[in-house]
């Protein structure tokens, strides 16, 4: 018999947040640029908008109601989008920095934007 603990999947580090504007560079979708509408910390996805759409088919809940087909989002790994610079159109690489007040912010690399 095996004692096996059920452990909690461990949550990744990720380079991107909720609301910043990312292209896909890998997948069906590469070239797309999207604002990330949510992240699972656990599986280190993703979901953006406009991005990796799919088609739900929904039955009628109530008599007399006809049925429909819905659009929603699916999650795409995070290893696969890169934070995009709105100013410059460029994707770029992220590094960590600190400003003068000594806050720690992330900043694009090709341009040196900030973007915390």
């Amino acid at each position: 018999m095996s004692n096996k603990k059920s452990e909690t999947p461990k949550r990744y580090k990720m380079h991107v947040k909720k609301g910043d504007t990312v292209q896909v560079i890998a997948g069906r979708d590469k070239g797309k640029v999207g604002e990330i509408l949510k992240t699972i910390p656990k599986t280190s996805q993703v979901v953006i908008q406009g991005v990796n759409i799919k088609t739900k088919h929904v039955k009628p809940q109530q008599e007399g109601e006809s049925g429909q087909i819905t659009t929603v989002e699916g999650p795409i790994h995070s290893s696969n989008v890169m934070l995009y610079s709105t100013k410059e159109k460029v994707v770029s690489r992220i590094c960590y920095t600190f400003t003068e007040e000594g806050r720690k912010v992330r900043m694009l690399k090709k341009t040196g934007e900030i973007i915390d």
